[in-house]
């Protein structure tokens, strides 16, 4: 009876070891689930998000709904849930054409970055896909062929991101989508009817994107006859105020592959800057002076009516505009000089502001070199949202205020900052909330794949690291 008591104790003993000893490392095993990293998504490839393709989020009852470039160049759609504090998706959205082929030299095309709106009814769409089609699709009425199909898919409940519908009612020809809804509703689709040599349309819907209107022209690409090469069109198109879709755009040289003007041929060479303004209500087109506009706007109209500034000799990229309640538009432009190379020298934003009878230009010369997004809050406040690298090789996400117009910037929030990276950054979100308001990809050397995150006024929203993974649940 001794022998068992002494038996029995010593079993007692070693299950009560057993029992910590598996207690503690399932305890292991949950905070490391629970662990929580700074980006939502590992899986953005390529340029997954730029300022041109957009808007690429949008704010929605409470929800902060994002998309942008996945695997194989699909777009992927995720939304954050800012009550409860919870990530949904990603999920696929559609399946682009491009990316597909494995014998394709440039394995990365970029141009089909999504776009996003939500409509009246809730329901969520998505443009993407397209690099101009191609001459197996059809003539292309409007401009020339080159890869890909501009594509439209729609959630297939509202409010809805784990299923989607693609629907055949936009033309497949376009690039560079960008999405605009009207107070009233009425939804526009404006893109590139094809590649370089193509006119700049829009798509009108009135019935939540269930049918569009057929492609009306705004930009027109045209034949030079001093020189060989085209003229050819980069827009970024937005809501102002009232009824009005607010228009900044460059001008790219199209020159011919061979040419007798300049030995490097085809070149992504681009000048000048514009602006004008498209009243939905009238559907007639104005300059800033409200002088009307024929359209598609030629090259000589541009030059005489729309000028920002001549900009002839530097090479620029990526105009955007925003308007302070007055209706008085501020524009951004990044500008570098030609080395003689097939690329810029480094580009700087230059910024523009309407003060009712002329366009001032700011100085400047306190921002780094970088793209991003401008916000006016008055004629003397604004906001330009930017990446850029810092002098101590760190990758910075940032804000820089101005309050006199412009003339002067000062750093006021660092979103996201990491060492020996870079960023690749979206056009802000539709009606951000403060802690939601732009969408970066991490640039990491040695892959294409890109850490997503959503930043706002606290910085990163944080996830879950499991969740995150989503190359790694293949």
């Amino acid at each position: 009876m001794i022998f068992n008591s002494h038996v029995f104790k010593i079993l007692c003993i070693c299950f009560c070891f057993l029992g910590c000893a598996s207690t503690q490392k399932d305890t292991s095993k949950t905070t490391k689930s629970h662990k929580t990293v700074d980006y939502f998504a590992d899986n953005g490839f390529g340029n997954a998000v730029a300022v041109v393709q957009h808007p690429a989020g949008v704010y929605h009852k409470g929800i902060t709904y994002v998309c942008y470039q996945g695997e194989l160049e699909d777009p992927y759609v995720a939304f954050y849930n800012h009550t409860t504090k919870e990530w949904k998706g990603p999920f696929k959205a559609g399946v682009s054409q491009m990316g597909k082929d494995p014998n394709r030299k440039k394995k990365i095309d970029n141009h089909g970055k999504p776009a996003i709106l939500i409509d009246d009814a809730g329901y969520i769409h998505i443009a993407f896909g397209g690099h101009g089609g191609t001459p197996k699709d059809g003539e292309n009425p409007l401009g020339n062929h080159h890869y890909g199909k501009n594509l439209h898919a729609v959630s297939k409940k509202p409010l809805d991101i784990s299923e989607w519908e693609t629907l055949d009612n936009i033309s497949l020809f376009g690039t560079y989508s960008q999405f605009v809804k009207m107070d009233n509703g009425d939804m526009y689709l404006f893109y590139r009817h094809g590649a370089h040599r193509s006119n700049w349309v829009y798509q009108k819907s009135t019935d939540n994107g269930k049918t569009f209107e057929e492609p009306v022209s705004f930009l027109k690409h045209k034949r030079r006859t001093d020189i060989e090469a085209e003229d050819s069109w980069y827009p970024w198109v937005s809501k102002g105020n009232g009824d009005d879709i607010i228009v900044a755009f460059d001008y790219h040289i199209c020159r011919d592959n061979k040419n007798s003007q300049d030995a490097r041929g085809h070149i992504p060479e681009r000048h000048n800057l514009y602006y004008m303004v498209f009243n939905t209500k009238t559907r007639k087109w104005k300059n800033v002076k409200n002088e009307p506009l024929e359209m598609p706007l030629t090259k000589e109209m541009a030059d005489k009516k729309t000028l920002v500034r001549e900009i002839a000799n530097d090479w620029t990229f990526q105009g955007v505009t925003d308007v302070d309640s007055n209706g008085n538009p501020q524009v951004i432009v990044l500008v570098g000089p030609d080395i003689g190379a097939k690329r810029s020298g480094p580009k700087r934003i230059q910024h523009y502001r309407w003060d009712g009878q002329e366009w001032l230009k700011s100085k400047n010369t306190d921002l780094p070199r970088g793209n991003g997004d401008l916000e006016v809050t008055s004629s003397k406040e604004v906001s330009i949202y930017l990446e850029n690298e810092t002098n101590d090789d760190v990758g910075e996400v940032s804000r820089w205020d101005s309050f006199d117009g412009g003339t002067s910037f000062k750093k006021n929030k660092v979103f996201l900052s990491r060492k020996r990276s870079g960023f690749v950054i979206s056009s802000l979100i539709d009606n951000p909330h403060p802690d939601a308001r732009i969408i970066v990809g991490e640039k990491e050397e040695g892959t294409n794949y890109r850490k997503m995150y959503l930043l706002g006024d606290n910085g990163p929203i944080k996830r879950f690291e499991k969740e995150t993974q989503i190359l790694n649940k293949k």
